[in-house]
């Protein structure tokens, strides 16, 4: 297939710098949870050195897939990334299969970002309350208000009007955003480095502890000792519990092949930009889990309490200024995944769209704009559940988002075995990588899907098991309705 796109009257714009492609990559690496999470998962199940150990390790692997992907995106420049790669090389059954399950991992990330929206208002205002006004109703414990649904919707509305009204405008935006993400979570690292308040002999328990027991046994930080991770199964487990959502951590890199129809730039670049794009990443996840554990003496305590740790950390550090500084943060990482996503649901729908996968409703490009108006109409609508549905219950899909991710870099990576062994054109190397990355891919797949004793924790909780299970039918009911469709396409 020729490098080189056509760009026709329904085809996407070339418009994208390499600037433009790392901010997208890297706004969809890090969102909301990479300032929620110290609190809410990493700390109590992983603590700082399984976090970091787990962190490292998954950067590590998405840099050995991500060579699978530099190889693949010149060889097929089309919107659909992954998709496209699985359809050249596996057929038109697999491609639906990574399709659909891909669709999953990126768009439920756009819901997802737009409920921590309310939180971070929450956060800021102490007990002011500003959003939390007009009717309200409870999901899964998680008290929804009118004003937190409005704001949240308002600001989907208008990254996805952004996103519609052409490719270039919203990626000078996400630049804009992810930049000032960066700039942020490396201004409190320095802070933490410089202040006498952070100390590593607060980072204890190191290895996590168990959250459930000890908030049963009415536990405090002085006495969490008793129920740290320890021993070689304990510190394997708070390591896993990690790395088993890294497909979900790093999923964001990939959204890279999504827009290879709108690069304007050389292909040979791809790879640096992904490598760069995987490190920032990492830094961040790492950066702010050890500095909310360093900063608070009784992290325990406060992440049993519920309390928005590196928020917390940031004001022991810096004052009114370090609070200032993570809301600025984290409102990037929402505001840029939000962007980020929407550009890689839209592409990739677009792409499946346009091959008879998806109706053809969804490949129709904007004739003024060049960007697949009807696909981000659809991605504007799905997203508009999240503010109606809550942060508890959208929390399901973060097991939903690190399947699908991995079922795409399994579909890559053998993609890669298929194309190097047809085309003779590849090195020992990326043969290596790319078998490594098939065998991360099925690990990461069987750690997600399969209990195995003395890891719990670590796979689907009961709720992602039923949402895994709702996605794979409705996927059957697209599969039965579209496949003569993209039969006769095929050929």
């Amino acid at each position: 297939m020729s490098s080189k796109v056509q760009n026709d009257g329904n085809s996407l714009k070339r418009r994208l710098s390499p600037m433009h492609v790392w901010a997208i990559a890297f706004g969809c690496i890090i969102g909301w949870g990479s300032f929620i999470n110290p609190g809410k998962k990493f700390l109590s199940n992983s603590g700082v050195a399984g976090t970091a150990i787990a962190m490292a390790l998954g950067a590590l692997v998405m840099i050995v897939i991500a060579f699978s992907y530099a190889y693949m995106v010149p060889k097929y420049p089309r919107a659909g990334g992954e998709f496209t790669f699985t359809r050249n090389c596996f057929g038109k059954d697999a491609a639906f299969i990574c399709g659909w399950f891909l669709v999953a991992a990126y768009l439920t990330n756009v819901p997802m970002n737009s409920t921590a929206i309310g939180l971070i208002v929450d956060g800021l205002d102490g007990p002011a309350d500003i959003l939390k006004f007009g009717f309200h109703y409870t999901i899964a414990g998680f008290d929804i208000y009118m004003g937190e649904m409005l704001l949240a919707s308002a600001i989907l509305m208008l990254f996805g009007w952004l996103n519609i009204i052409g490719v270039q405008k919203a990626a000078v935006v996400q630049t804009m955003l992810s930049s000032l993400l960066a700039v942020c979570v490396f201004t409190l690292f320095i802070a933490a480095l410089v202040s006498s308040k952070a100390k590593g002999i607060h980072m204890e328990p190191i290895w996590g502890f168990d959250k459930d027991a000890a908030m049963a046994a009415g536990a405090a930080a002085p006495g969490i000792g008793r129920y740290a991770h320890h021993g070689a199964a304990g510190i394997m487990g708070a390591i896993l519990a990690t790395f088993a959502i890294a497909p979900w951590a790093y999923v964001g890199f990939d959204a890279i092949p999504q827009a290879a129809e709108e690069f304007d730039f050389s292909f040979r670049k791809v790879s640096f930009i992904m490598v760069i794009a995987i490190l920032f990443g990492c830094f961040v996840y790492t950066c702010n889990n050890a500095v909310a554990a360093a900063a608070l003496e009784n992290w325990p305590d406060r992440v049993m309490a519920g309390e928005w740790v590196v928020l917390v950390a940031a004001e022991e550090l810096m004052g009114a200024s370090g609070k200032a500084l993570v809301g600025l943060g984290v409102s990037c990482a929402v505001l840029s995944g939000i962007m980020g996503f929407y550009l890689a649901s839209s592409r990739l729908m677009y792409s499946m769209g346009r091959d008879g996968y998806l109706p053809g409703w969804f490949c129709r490009v904007d004739r003024r704009h060049g960007t697949p108006r009807n696909a981000l109409v659809f991605c504007i609508i799905v997203s508009l559940s999240g503010p109606v549905l809550g942060r508890e219950a959208l929390g399901w899909f973060v097991d939903m988002s690190a399947i699908g991710a991995s079922i795409g870099y399994f579909f890559t990576s053998a993609a890669t075995l298929v194309a190097l062994r047809r085309d003779r054109d590849g090195t020992g190397f990326l043969k290596a990588m790319a078998v490594a990355g098939v065998a991360f891919s099925t690990v990461f797949m069987v750690l997600q899907l399969v209990p195995i004793p003395g890891l719990e924790g670590v796979h689907f909780g009961k709720e992602s098991y039923i949402m895994l299970a709702v996605w794979a039918a409705v996927g059957m009911a697209f599969y039965v309705r579209q496949r003569k469709s993209f039969s006769e396409r095929d050929g």
